[in-house]
């Protein structure tokens, strides 16, 4: 579900909410059978500009075959690990009651899960990195309108930079 235009928007206080609606149908299906179900990447940031999608990391404890089931029983299409390791997309069909979202099951030790956790919330708790993290996001999205891999490219220092000061070295 890569869109082709990139559209970054100043933070929306519905993207809380979105999550809660779509967190909400999930445990529908998985109450009882995961760890948490985590609000994780751009939207999960309180003043952060974003791609208005909903990105979700279901946690699991080894258990991803029921989970996988679970999904399935509720419209969501396993798509594999898409490249990374341990961490287990999801696409959907016939959820248009819900905003766009992308949908990620990974094991609790999973270490893409570690970063998620870590980043959102370190840039919860620093707003310099925060905004500077957001201005960079509207500079590239100005730049790179229809070009996502560009626009990832260009993000990438500041990312990285904010990794090291949150202890996370790739």
């Amino acid at each position: 579900m890569k869109t082709k235009n990139v559209i970054v928007e100043d933070y929306n206080l519905q993207w809380k909410n979105e999550f809660e609606r779509i967190k909400s149908e999930l445990l529908t299906v998985l109450s009882g059978k995961i760890n948490s179900i985590e609000h994780v990447g751009s939207t999960s940031v309180e003043g952060l500009a974003a791609k208005p999608i909903i990105d979700i990391d279901v946690v699991i404890d080894k258990n991803f075959e029921e989970v996988k089931k679970a999904l399935e029983s509720i419209g969501y299409i396993h798509e594999g690990d898409l490249g990374i390791s341990g961490r287990e997309a999801f696409g959907y069909n016939n959820k248009s009651h819900l905003m766009v979202h992308h949908l990620y099951v990974c094991n609790k030790d999973n270490e893409e899960l570690f970063k998620h956790i870590t980043f959102r919330d370190y840039l919860r708790q620093h707003k310099e990195e925060r905004d500077r993290y957001s201005s960079i996001k509207k500079e590239m999205a100005s730049k790179y309108p229809e070009d996502i891999d560009s626009y990832i490219e260009g993000k990438q220092p500041v990312i990285l930079e904010i990794y090291k000061k949150c202890g996370l070295n790739r």
